[in-house]
């Protein structure tokens, strides 16, 4: 008995300084993971994002088009839109004239091959049946009617003066975007939208502690002017409507 007192009692005293290292190391774990979680917040980014970019585009089939995380998939895609644009606008082919000539050849060769597969002894194609559900519609018109009457409440806001500094944003908004209409039609500036879409998100995730550097400088010299212009002009602009005098 009394030989093996001294080994448990070393076996306790190894399993306090293990226990003791083992707690500490996860102390310290614990620690670097939250000072590094506190440097990440500090990090100035764009719109106050915290997500990466990728989970900003949804992270799903899409990013990985915005992001060239598919190289050929994002080749294509962009491709394809180019060669629609040249098409519209280049060639100047009209989209009833296109859909129309694509439907006449889709039936005229169906056609023909329902037709010739009796003299050649082929089965005759097999034509899926497409329905369009009616819950996809209802959730798509859903979608969308609810996102018109948050434009026409958010339109209403501003319309009864009750935030000056939204209504000269949205007035700045509207007035630049009838400038660059009248540079170019809806189908240019939608393929423009659309090729921005394909490489800005892709040079920001690359260059992306540069550009929130410069962002976070630009800010601040903005706030530093836009505070100029708020005590000097819109501080002496009475906010919300003007109320009409009650007659005694």
């Amino acid at each position: 008995m009394a030989e093996h007192e001294p080994d448990s009692l070393i076996e306790k005293i190894t399993e306090k300084i293990h226990g003791h290292h083992s707690s500490s190391s996860s102390d310290s774990d614990d620690d670097k993971s939250s000072k590094v979680e506190a440097v990440q917040a500090k990090i100035f980014r764009l719109f106050g994002r915290e997500k990466p970019v990728h989970k900003v585009f949804g992270g799903g089939k899409p990013a990985d088009v915005f992001l060239w995380r598919n190289k050929k998939l994002s080749a294509g895609v962009l491709g394809g839109a180019t060669a629609l644009w040249v098409l519209f606008e280049v060639l100047e082919y009209h989209l009833i004239t296109l859909v129309c000539h694509i439907m006449i050849l889709s039936v005229a060769l169906l056609f023909l091959w329902s037709n010739a597969s009796t003299f050649i002894n082929k089965s005759s194609p097999q034509i899926p049946e497409v329905r369009i559900p009616e819950k996809c519609v209802l959730e798509v018109a859903s979608g969308l009617r609810a996102e018109l009457n948050y434009g026409l409440s958010i339109l209403r806001d501003i319309a009864s003066g009750k935030d000056f500094k939204t209504f000269l944003g949205v007035v700045a908004g509207l007035w630049v975007l009838s400038v660059v209409g009248t540079w170019c039609n809806f189908m240019t500036l939608f393929y423009i939208l659309f090729v921005l879409l394909h490489t800005v998100p892709v040079l920001y995730e690359k260059y992306e502690d540069h550009v929130d550097s410069f962002g976070e400088k630009a800010l601040i010299e903005f706030k530093k002017q836009y505070a100029v212009f708020d005590a000097k002009v819109l501080s002496k602009i009475p906010k919300g409507p003007l109320k009409e005098k009650k007659i005694d």
